[in-house]
C-alpha cells in the first residue's frame, strides 16, 4: 500500500517550484516530478528528506540521484508519448517511473539483482509495468534497438559504442561522461542520415558505469 498524502504532495509541489527555479522548464517532465512519489523509493528513515533536492545512498553502492539531476536529463531527452526509451541503471526504480509516468514505453537495464527486485515491487505498486533485465548495461539491449531515446544514469568515459549503435534514426542519446569521479552531461543526437553530434551540459557526479563497453570503448565523436 503506497501512502501518498496531501504533505507529500506539497512537498512535491514545492520541489517542482525549485526545479524551475533552477532552469526545469519542460512541463511534462515537472509534472511528473509532481506526480511520482519519490518518498516511497527510500528507506522510511528519509521520510522528512524525500523531497529536498539531494541524492541519497540506496545500498549496493548506489544512490537514488536528486530530482534536479532526474529532470535535467530527462529534459535533455525531450520525451513524446509513446516512444521507446531505455534506461542503464534502473537503480532505485525513481527516473524509471517518472519515464513511466510521461508514457514511454521503458525498457530499464540494471547490472545488480536485488536492486531491480526492489524496483520491480515499487513499479507493480505504481501501476508501471516496464520491461527490466538484469545484466551488463553498457552492453544495451539490442533485441528491442532501435531505442528513440537512451538515457544512462552512471559515468563512463565515452558513450559505448552499443548504445550509439541502438540509437534510432533521429533519437538523442543522454550521458554523463568523464572520469570515475566528475562527468560533463552529454546529449547525443543521431540524424536521418546516422550522423551523430554531440552538446556538452554542465558538470555531474555520477557511480560509474559498470560492464564490458564501459571502461573500453574505442568509440569517440
Amino acid at each position: 500500500m503506497i501512502i501518498d498524502d496531501y504533505k507529500h504532495k506539497g512537498l512535491r509541489k514545492k520541489l517542482v517550484k525549485e526545479l524551475q527555479g533552477k532552469g526545469i522548464y519542460d512541463q511534462a517532465v515537472l509534472d511528473s516530478i509532481l506526480n511520482v512519489p519519490r518518498h516511497i523509493f527510500l528507506d522510511t528513515a528519509f521520510l522528512e528528506q524525500a523531497y529536498t533536492d539531494k541524492a541519497f545512498q540506496i545500498g549496493e553502492g548506489q544512490t537514488i540521484s536528486q530530482p534536479y539531476t532526474v529532470a535535467f536529463q530527462t529534459q535533455l531527452l525531450e520525451i513524446k508519448k509513446g516512444e521507446k526509451v531505455l534506461e542503464i541503471g534502473t537503480g532505485s526504480g525513481y527516473q524509471a517511473s517518472v519515464l513511466c509516468y510521461m508514457e514511454t514505453k521503458l525498457y530499464s537495464i540494471e547490472r545488480i539483482k536485488s536492486l531491480s527486485k526492489n524496483a520491480s515491487l515499487i513499479f507493480q505498486k505504481l501501476g508501471y509495468k516496464p520491461e527490466l533485465m538484469v545484466g551488463d548495461g553498457s552492453l544495451g539491449w539490442k533485441v528491442h534497438s532501435p531505442f528513440q531515446k537512451i538515457i544512462v544514469t552512471a559515468g563512463a568515459p565515452l558513450a559505448p559504442e552499443p548504445l550509439l549503435e541502438q540509437l534510432d534514426l533521429g533519437g538523442i542519446l543522454v550521458i554523463p561522461i568523464g572520469d570515475q569521479k566528475v562527468q560533463t552531461m552529454v546529449r547525443y543526437k543521431k540524424d536521418l542520415t546516422g550522423k551523430i553530434t554531440k552538446e556538452e551540459h554542465g558538470i555531474f557526479k555520477f557511480v560509474p558505469l559498470l560492464g564490458e563497453k564501459a571502461w573500453k570503448t574505442t568509440q569517440k565523436i
